[in-house]
């Protein structure tokens, strides 16, 4: 079967510059690639449209495609060759941002050349209160972390020198060549000597011993939106461990664990109190003092109030942490039965009992 001519993939006439070539590549990424695509057959699209995109992005590929067609590359390349040598990584950072985006990962497997490293992400579990989580706060964490060698400037190299890797030649990359009956045929391994580096240490780092990064403690500000609840997580980008020979850290999650309050109870962004009043206080009305998490407010009781009768505070709950409006506290009238009376009380009970029966 005929390959679909790689101008009208990208939908765009033989004399389209460079510039035009990326942007219809990247606006025809994004539609079709397969983590955000739902549409069937997204992923076979998006490779159709990355082997485009890697030849006519290439002066040399696209010469040889503009005169033989895809006979240019059916025998001299194979599928990674075509792909090799795409600058992919520039469009995908911009789509994804700092990790980006291997396509020699997603249809082969592995990268004919190395991506950046990126640093691994680290965790810090924090404790609040529910006052500190219904007001937001600022606070300061210490967090162990690998950071980037000073004394190699994260090379892994004793004053930072470093040599040509002897099995790549620099290049990061091992090529074999292999001639059949049907051409010659090529493939290409990231080089496992230097870790596709092309570069190895003359004499190894004695701070970091070759590893690049150091483990030290780094004071992090934190800020803690008010809403949060047990067990949100907080993401810090870039504030992770440094990977060698990278300036892109991995992320920082905080894990936020609010703890259990005396008084109060919650549920989603609703604050839950029960208050005890006497049974004088219930029969005959009063105005108590209810405690919110924001300060006492006055809270009338009318009289014949019954035990279990619930009270509304609007407003005076959790505000969401998404913006969408504050909770209410809800409070609960005990009626607090005593559980010993004095003489007094109890001839006064007598004296009344008969006008309540």
């Amino acid at each position: 079967m005929a390959k679909k001519d790689y101008y009208e993939i990208l939908g765009l006439s033989k004399n389209a510059s460079k510039e035009e070539i990326k942007k219809a590549y990247k606006k025809l990424a994004m539609k079709y690639h397969p983590d955000v695509s739902k549409e069937q057959g997204a992923e076979e699209k998006f490779k159709e449209i990355s082997e485009a995109y890697a030849v006519l992005s290439d002066d040399e590929k696209r010469t040889n495609y503009n005169q033989f067609g895809h006979a240019a590359f059916d025998q001299r390349y194979t599928q990674e060759d075509i792909f090799r040598g795409a600058h992919f990584e520039d469009i995908f950072s911009e789509i994804f941002g700092d990790e980006g985006f291997d396509v020699f990962d997603m249809f082969f497997g592995r990268s004919g050349r190395k991506r950046k490293a990126r640093g691994s992400d680290i965790r810090h579990d924090m404790e609040i209160t529910l006052e500190e989580a219904a007001k937001g706060i600022e606070r300061n964490i210490e967090v162990e972390r690998y950071e980037k060698c000073d004394s190699c400037d994260g090379s892994g190299a004793e004053d930072n020198e470093l040599r040509d890797c002897d099995s790549c030649n620099g290049s990061g990359i091992i090529r074999k060549t292999q001639r059949t009956v049907f051409g010659i045929f090529s493939q290409s391994f990231q080089c496992n000597d230097c870790n596709g580096e092309g570069k190895k240490p003359k004499h190894i780092c004695r701070a970091c011993k070759g590893n690049g990064v150091l483990k030290k403690v780094k004071k992090i500000k934190v800020k803690i939106p008010a809403g949060v609840d047990n067990e949100s997580i907080l993401k810090l980008r870039n504030e992770g461990n440094t990977a060698r020979n990278s300036e892109i850290n991995g992320d920082l999650y905080v894990i936020i664990y609010v703890k259990s309050h005396e008084v109060f109870e919650r549920k989603g962004n609703d604050i839950y109190l029960e208050f005890p009043v006497t049974f004088a206080q219930a029969a005959l009305g009063t105005e108590i003092s209810v405690p919110t998490l924001y300060g006492n407010i006055k809270v009338k009781i009318p009289e014949g109030t019954q035990t279990n009768t619930i009270f509304r505070l609007r407003g005076k709950g959790i505000k969401d942490v998404n913006g969408h409006g504050t909770g209410d506290q809800f409070v609960r009238i005990i009626t607090k039965t005593p559980e010993r009376l004095t003489k007094r009380q109890r001839e006064i009970f007598d004296k009344v009992k008969d006008v309540f029966s």
